[in-house]
């Protein structure tokens, strides 16, 4: 592929048009608003085209003439803000993008050509789409905001400095280990985002279906919470409690293929049946219709997953059950493992499956008995608990999680 040949000329041509650009959102900026901004269609060119000379004299030998380009336009700008102070308005953006494009028009000639172009071409984003970034801000969730911070911390902080190699007979690697947590965290995020903002607009059985990416065992119980407050929901909390437990399924077949495509190919059809036997459980003999307006699920309800408590404590409970897999995978064989799987299922079974991914010193067939089995036990206790929760519901509600669980047995054996 034939490469453009950045010359003098091209890169001057460059740097007049990205002047032109600013100035050009600066003078439609100012007609609009009917305010004084500091320059418009002729200085901001003039501005990029002043970096650019000044560049070129420096690369010539007249080293002074960049830094002193620098602080012209510095003394020009901190005069328009001390102006616009006085006049009781506030704000420096033009100021600083009449610095930014300076260093632009400089770059134009110095650098590689496209941190000239990105810078020039997101300015102007940033300049015109200042409604917009203001509305965001307006509609920001503090809560969720601070998760996101939490995210870049865990990822960007945390994660780089671990150690990125094995300890301890059970090799335990705290970069991956870390990395899973991550991986977890992420996928809850992004059904609770889901749930937050769609929770409102859709049916129960839809948040049954979206809640499922976060936990379904918490959409079983505050289904069955919303039921017993309510016995007219009773039907389609049932079938939304079924959904959410079909999309685990889909959850940790996504889970698994990410950390161990192998098992996944293995497995996929087995999640796949699975998850169509649930929701054909969860549509068949549906009587009751959800009304959007009167029966809104209390999907707002689910705490906020990306907390970093949560996430030190998935990863001390998968660090905890790698090594108790190993040491009954040593000690009682199989059996044990078996066992073992169907005692985690009473709980979160996520750190369960993935330790024993994780873990290189099983073989697959083993693994995938251990998997279906814990998502067999966990589907039993999600059946147990809407059925605590919604007496009148209990033969229903054991039929259809009990028709689910069954389903898994024969997989055992295929």
């Amino acid at each position: 592929m034939n490469s453009i040949q950045w010359t003098f000329q091209l890169r001057f041509i460059t740097a007049l048009a990205l002047g032109l650009l600013i100035g050009l959102e600066r003078e439609s900026s100012k007609t609009f608003s009917k305010s004084l901004y500091l320059g418009g269609i002729r200085t901001f060119p003039i501005i990029s085209m002043f970096g650019f000379g000044c560049a070129w004299l420096f690369q010539l030998g007249a080293v002074i003439m960049l830094p002193a380009g620098i602080i012209c336009i510095t003394v020009l700008a901190a005069i328009s803000y001390l102006t616009k102070i006085k006049s009781d308005r506030f704000g420096a953006t033009s100021e600083i993008s009449a610095l930014l494009m300076f260093v632009t028009g400089a770059l134009a000639l110095m650098a590689d050509i496209w941190i000239a172009m990105a810078l020039g071409i997101i300015n102007t984003m940033l300049l015109s789409e200042k409604a917009e970034l203001e509305s965001y801000v307006e509609k920001l969730n503090r809560t969720e905001f601070t998760a996101v911070l939490k995210f870049l911390l865990v990822t960007l902080i945390i994660l780089p400095v671990l150690p990125d190699q094995n300890y301890t007979r059970f090799d335990l690697n705290p970069a991956k280990i870390w990395w899973i947590v991550i991986l977890v965290s992420s996928i809850g995020f992004a059904g609770y985002l889901l749930s937050k903002y769609l929770g409102d607009k859709i049916g129960l059985w839809l948040s049954g279906l979206i809640g499922g990416i976060i936990s379904s065992t918490a959409v079983c119980v505050a289904n069955g919470r919303l039921a017993k407050n309510d016995p007219r929901m009773t039907d389609s909390a049932l079938s939304s409690a079924i959904v959410a437990s079909s999309v685990m399924y889909i959850r940790i077949f996504f889970l698994i293929f990410i950390l161990n495509p192998v098992i996944a190919y293995s497995m996929w059809w087995k999640f796949l049946l699975l998850c169509v036997v649930g929701f054909g459980i969860s549509l068949y003999n549906k009587k009751q219709v959800v009304n959007p307006e009167t029966d809104k699920p209390d999907v707002h309800g689910f705490t906020n997953p990306f907390e970093l408590k949560p996430a030190f404590i998935f990863a001390m409970l998968f660090v905890l059950l790698s090594i108790i897999t190993q040491i009954v995978k040593e000690h009682t064989g199989t059996n044990g493992l078996m066992t073992l799987s169907a005692v985690v299922g009473l709980s979160d079974i996520d750190p369960f499956i993935l330790s024993i991914i994780h873990s290189g010193k099983i073989e697959i067939h083993i693994i995938t008995s251990a998997i279906i089995i814990a998502m067999m036990s966990n589907t039993i206790i999600k059946g147990i608990y809407f059925a605590y929760l919604v007496p009148s519901a209990q033969f229903k509600t054991f039929q259809k999680f009990g028709i689910l669980a069954l389903i898994h047995i024969p997989l055992l054996f295929v």
